[in-house]
């Protein structure tokens, strides 16, 4: 049995880009603190957080953590060449990689390009081969993230 969920679509208008530009700068904020600096009663913020956590827009709330808490994570960034229109298929073998934080579909050169976090160094060894190995991946250039300035 498949459960199908369906998402409204709707338009986002500037107070719910503004809303999410704010929690993407603090995700904890609270309601009425967001109220206060959208100018919006609390209710109002309360609605919009629903229809956009329901709508698909807000897909989930986390933290960013200082780099110098993360000392022992691997972050790099991963350009990929693509055969051909193998392009759907290739996202859908990356998609089941957990170290890939994000992707992103590029022009150029390059196809796509991965976000790649790890706990080590031998970890991220196997995910660059796991992702080289990938029937439809013709090249790729990656690049160790260093420190944030």
């Amino acid at each position: 049995m498949s459960i199908h969920i369906k998402k409204h679509a709707y338009l986002h208008d500037a107070i719910d880009k503004e809303l999410v530009s704010i929690l993407r700068t603090d995700g904890r904020a609270s309601i009425s603190t967001l109220a206060k600096l959208l100018h919006v009663s609390r209710g109002t913020v309360q609605n919009r957080l629903d229809r956009l956590v329901d709508s698909g827009a807000i897909l989930g709330f986390t933290i960013r953590a200082h780099d110098a808490l993360e000392t022992d994570v691997v972050k790099a960034m991963m350009l990929i060449e693509v055969v051909g229109k193998s392009t759907t298929q290739v996202i859908n073998k990356l998609r089941g990689i957990p170290q890939i934080e994000k992707m992103h579909t590029t022009n150029g050169a390059w196809d796509l390009v991965a976000e790649i976090r790890t706990s080590n160094l031998m970890e991220f060894d196997l995910v660059l081969r796991d992702i080289r190995t990938i029937d439809g991946v013709l090249n790729s250039e990656t690049s160790i993230l260093l420190s944030s300035v």
